[in-house]
């Protein structure tokens, strides 16, 4: 990890401040693509005047929806890392700023187990979470396909390879962006280590910006989007296809999560949203489990 100037960890700032952080237990939603959501939604998702592309609740609320990624335009776009300066400028657009992350100590303990009450096993669910939201341009994942160790990089299609080397999106119920569930529940693993490790500040801050708007649409987002958790975008008359991990909202939820546990890591999320192939995205359709063989497939990405 890199000197991101975080500051120290913060003070306890009393019942308010606990409610609120409390209320933000979901500060691994690096890996809220894992959302389980509450709400109920009727009907299919709902044209809005945005010229994103993008439909409720798939664009996210509206006076954040074009801080998320756009639409790739050039080749040299595909797959790009926002980097630092405008990783920065979101984050201010959404209500955060560096001193709201966690310093450096408490993310190096949360990342590798240690801590009051820190896990390794949880720690490792958490960082391939971030692996998998940050898989950039200089970042590949790495997954056994047809019996080799093979490198992928397509965050910004909104898929991933899992170790196995399947295709999915980054919801699929395989993923760990979506098991870490379990570890984000209120009483649970995260809730109790932020507690115990002086991160109070950090999720009241979380808890103060767009991700909670955000977060909304994004469980409605999920909820009605099958197995492939993946998301239509229509515009101009041309219909595509991204994974749900580039829609707007979800997009931004992650990035919140991600800034406030390590802004140059956030840095690392991709700048663009690219097209899923369409041959791709009709197999992971079509697919009982939201699935496919990458070596298959991968041509498609070259």
């Amino acid at each position: 990890m890199g000197n991101t100037g975080i500051v120290s960890p913060g003070r306890r700032r009393g019942s308010t401040a606990r409610r609120a952080a409390i209320s933000a237990l979901a500060l691994i939603g690096a890996c809220l693509l894992s959302l389980t959501a509450t709400q109920t939604v009727s009907g299919q998702p709902t044209a809005n005047t945005s010229d994103t592309g993008f439909a409720i609740p798939f664009a996210g609320a509206p006076a954040y929806e074009h801080v998320a990624p756009p639409r790739m335009t050039s080749p040299e776009q595909l797959n790009r890392p926002l980097g630092q300066s405008l990783a920065d400028t979101i984050a201010g657009r959404i209500g955060l700023d560096r001193a709201d992350a966690l310093s450096e100590q408490q993310y190096r303990d949360l990342s590798t187990g240690g801590g009051v009450g820190g896990s390794r096993e949880a720690a490792e669910v958490i960082v391939a979470c971030v692996e998998i939201l940050t898989n950039t341009v200089g970042r590949p994942v790495y997954s056994e396909v047809n019996g080799q160790r093979t490198p992928s990089v397509l965050a910004g299609y909104g898929l991933y390879v899992n170790p196995g080397g399947l295709l999915e999106s980054p919801a699929n119920a395989d993923a760990p962006t979506r098991q870490v569930n379990a570890l984000i529940a209120p009483g649970g693993y995260v809730g109790t280590w932020l507690r115990e490790n002086g991160a109070v500040r950090t999720l009241a801050a979380l808890y103060r910006s767009a991700y909670t708007v955000q977060a909304a649409y994004g469980f409605a987002a999920q909820q009605i989007s099958g197995t492939a958790q993946l998301v239509t975008n229509t515009k101009d008359g041309v219909r595509t296809e991204v994974g749900m991990s580039m829609a707007p909202p979800l997009w931004i939820v992650n990035f919140a999560l991600i800034y406030i546990l390590n802004p140059a890591l956030a840095a690392e999320m991709p700048a663009y949203w690219a097209p899923i192939p369409s041959q791709v995205a009709a197999a992971i359709t079509a697919s009982p489990t939201g699935q496919v063989p990458f070596g298959d497939y991968a041509t498609y990405f070259q």
